[in-house]
């Protein structure tokens, strides 16, 4: 409740330490200075009832204090203050480029290397919320499963339903790089970003990555391209009629081509051989891109002494009544 309230005088609240003197000074003033009434014997005043007055006695004193504190916090002149914000977001449009061609079934990354993507890029969305994204999917042809939107719910549900032989297989690498470029170029953001997931060699589509990228690199966006893939071998499953086998097949990644195409677009090759290695590639690509936030800040301050000052003088005015009346006083 009090978060937001501050002092202008805050100098004026050490006056409260004379309050615990006046209350010594009330309790032990001298007797001496009280009106006296002699009589014989106070045996009379024992039998009847007490009266109102002497239940109020000390009621001056009290409204006294309080409307001393009250008074002593309006001098003291409490300001609230609210505040309000302008926020002003220079978001990035950025293009998930994902290869899903057979390969991607390769089990060196668990469950394979295409789940282990998908998992990694869906955390990839849900924190970068004030972004636009969309989402390419290519093998031997390419298209766009989900075109840039901030809708990031709708994204992750597109995501999740790609899955490998949805299309004819092959890596067309210049193909998907070409789909993204054609849903970024129109873009007014002040950042635009294709992050390319791959983990074989260009051997399909119509266009080649480099004139691809040479048209990216024309329309000012960056690319980082990743090469996902152990060193060496990896299992990939094969359908036989005697069931699931798994085949040792050899990580064959065009290294110098992804390198290239980062290299020309002023971006940056990256290389996941498991699944932690590609979460922190992701990870390094997000703080390397952030969105732009201008934020400007309004305060505004009011004074709140007016309603201690209002109650000071309410109990001023009870304590005067009081005293020409229920408790007043003869010489």
């Amino acid at each position: 409740m009090f978060e937001h309230i501050k002092f202008a005088n805050p100098e004026m609240l050490y006056l409260l330490l004379l309050l615990p003197a006046g209350i010594v000074w009330y309790w032990f003033k001298d007797p001496d200075s009280r009106p006296k009434f002699q009589v014989s014997n106070y045996d009379a005043f024992q039998i009847g009832k007490r009266s109102l007055k002497s239940y109020f006695i000390h009621l001056p004193f009290v409204l006294r204090s309080l409307a001393f504190i009250l008074l002593i916090i309006a001098l003291a002149r409490p300001q609230s203050s609210s505040t309000r914000q302008n926020l002003s977001i220079e978001g990035i449009d950025i293009l998930l480029a994902m290869d899903i061609s057979g390969s991607m079934l390769a089990e060196d990354f668990k469950p394979n290397r295409l789940e282990a993507a998908k998992e990694v890029a869906r955390d990839f969305i849900l924190g970068r919320p004030s972004d636009r994204i969309g989402l390419v999917v290519f093998s031997g042809e390419s298209f766009t499963q989900c075109p840039l939107t901030q809708d990031h719910p709708v994204l992750i549900n597109l995501l999740k339903e790609i899955k490998s032989g949805m299309i004819e297989d092959g890596t067309a690498i210049g193909d998907g790089l070409a789909t993204s470029v054609s849903r970024l170029k129109e873009s007014s953001a002040v950042s635009k970003v294709i992050i390319l997931l791959t983990d074989g060699e260009n051997n399909r589509g119509f266009i080649d990555p480099i004139s691809a990228a040479e048209i990216a690199k024309v329309f000012g966006l960056r690319v980082y391209t990743i090469g996902v893939g152990s060193i060496g071998t990896a299992p990939y499953p094969i359908q036989t009629p005697f069931g699931m086998q798994y085949q040792q097949m050899e990580v064959r990644i065009d290294e110098p081509l992804l390198r290239e195409i980062a290299d020309m677009t002023n971006g940056k090759y990256f290389r996941a051989t498991n699944s932690a290695k590609l979460r922190e590639i992701y990870t390094e690509i997000d703080q390397m891109e952030k969105s732009k936030i201008d934020v400007t800040e309004y305060r505004k301050k009011s004074e709140e002494f007016h309603p201690f000052a209002f109650l000071a003088l309410i109990l001023l005015l009870l304590d005067f009544i009081l005293g020409i009346s229920l408790l007043r006083r003869f010489p």
